[in-house]
């Protein structure tokens, strides 16, 4: 028998020209051990998977490394420049991932207050210019600002990522209305980065009409990270397939939800 999910209509996640089964994508840090890290990515059924490359050892042949742990034939590796406050700094390390052997894809974050996380719009669309032009792919992760967004669309990026709530908050979804005017407005993919803390706040944030979630900190804090990162698959799968559905008109009064016609008085 067919199951519901199935059973919906879709079409593959793509995005700069590649494609995509998997609409949930997942981090690397914070992970009690590298053990541990591998077998939740598995259990989230992830494709693409980030790693920061200012903040890991980009040897692939030593075993303490995430890298080592990451077949780049299973999955595929995304580069991200957290941690680079300035549009120089995320220049430069997305140059030394390219370098270090990573694909032309790129996450890119400029930071610009070190207390929120939240980013630097002027330095973030500054350094979209310039990797667009070299070549790159931009996954650009910003605020969930309409303009910044379109600015970004137009400096080249291949996909917009607002943030659902600050890095690392677990707050989940704060503002629904500007992240789907985002998505209504843009053609390029949106993905929603940041602040996504458990498998509820993954659907919802899925039956926005979003393309995708990226999370890192709700799997890796979590005291079970394999069996959060399960979750997280499923709720990703179910939002997704809600917002396909089409949820049900919200009424403020009752509505029988049985047929009234016909009924003996």
């Amino acid at each position: 028998m067919t199951t519901a999910v199935t059973a919906v209509r879709d079409v593959p996640l793509t995005m700069g020209g590649r494609t995509f089964a998997s609409r949930l994508m997942v981090g690397t840090g914070k992970y009690r051990d590298n053990a541990t890290m591998v077998r939740a990515i598995e259990a989230s059924g992830a494709e693409i998977v980030t790693v920061a490359v200012r903040r890991v050892d980009l040897d692939r042949t030593r075993e303490e490394g995430v890298l080592y742990h990451l077949d780049p034939r299973r999955f595929f590796l995304l580069a991200n420049t957290a941690g680079c406050y300035s549009a120089d700094d995320a220049i430069r390390y997305a140059r030394l991932a390219r370098e270090a052997g990573f694909n032309e894809f790129i996450k890119l974050e400029v930071i610009g207050d070190q207390e929120t996380l939240l980013p630097d719009v002027q330095g973030l669309l500054e350094a979209t210019r310039v990797l667009v032009r070299e070549g790159f792919k931009v996954m650009a992760y910003t605020n969930e600002d309409l303009v910044t967004a379109l600015r970004l669309e137009e400096a080249g990026a291949a996909a917009v990522m607002p943030l659902a709530s600050p890095i690392g908050s677990g707050l989940g979804l704060l503002n629904p209305f500007p992240v789907r005017t985002i998505k209504r407005r843009l053609s390029v993919p949106v993905v929603v980065d940041a602040g996504v803390g458990t498998a509820s706040d993954a659907c919802l944030t899925m039956e926005q009409g979003v393309d995708g979630i990226l999370m890192n900190t709700a799997l890796a804090a979590a005291r079970d990270p394999v069996t959060m990162a399960h979750a997280m698959r499923l709720a990703v799968d179910a939002g997704r397939a809600a917002f396909l559905a089409g949820r049900m008109p919200r009424r403020e009064v009752a509505v029988p939800s049985s047929p009234t016609e016909g009924m003996l008085d």
